[in-house]
């Protein structure tokens, strides 16, 4: 195919792509104005809801005594009895850590059990255990990312994120504010299906506005 000709197409492949993310059935939504029952956290006693300017929200707001079995998150809640192949979730979310390198907050995908997950880290500054897409497969989390930012520009506003996972070809894609591109990429088909969670490695935060569309497993 001629290069021109290829380039005239991608903006229609790319609203292909993107239409067939919104024909997911959404499978759960929380605001959290009426609680949180819906979820299951790590360590309840580090949860609440709290008032914020979106209204209500859910909160992590104390480190976690929670003991992963392998370094991993500390502090994280998922969503209660649905599991997922394919999905788009989203969410608003809101560092409450006071500024620094590894401040962070984490998505949880393809939850097994404390021993077997994947998790994005939004860290203030990149290295190999911040700001990438990680696995946990009965080991000390390792990066699978093939792409990512400097850092994740926290600051004490409301932002965005969402995760893009088709497990047929193994795509993660994650997106901060910006939802036409991705600021981190994976390929990985260890778990093609799990539990999908908010939270911080070893941080606070508050989130609000979740969304999930996918294939229930």
């Amino acid at each position: 195919m001629p290069r021109l000709a290829l380039a005239c197409l991608l903006p229609l492949i790319a609203l292909i792509v993107s239409t067939a993310r919104a024909e997911l059935p959404v499978l759960f939504t929380d605001d959290f104005e009426n609680g949180a029952d819906r979820w299951q956290p790590t360590d309840a006693k580090a949860w609440k809801i709290v008032d914020s300017v979106r209204g209500k929200a859910y909160s992590h707001f104390a480190q976690s005594q929670y003991k992963p079995p392998h370094r991993s998150p500390f502090n994280f809640s998922l969503i209660k009895d649905l599991t997922v192949t394919d999905f788009q979730f989203d969410t608003r979310l809101l560092s409450t850590k006071p500024d620094y390198n590894h401040r962070d907050l984490v998505l949880v995908f393809g939850y097994q059990d404390p021993a077997h997950f994947y998790y994005v880290h939004f860290g203030k500054k990149t290295d190999d255990h911040a700001n990438q897409i990680f696995i946990v497969n009965d080991a000390p989390r390792v990066k699978i990312s093939t792409k990512t930012t400097p850092g994740t520009n926290w600051d004490d506003k409301w932002h965005q994120a969402r995760i893009v996972r088709d497990t047929k070809s193994g795509k993660i894609e994650i997106y901060f504010d910006d939802m036409e591109t991705p600021v981190m990429e994976a390929t990985d088909k260890t778990f093609t299906w799990g539990q999908v969670g908010i939270g911080s490695f070893d941080d606070v935060g508050d989130w609000d506005d979740v969304q999930l569309r996918g294939v229930k497993k």
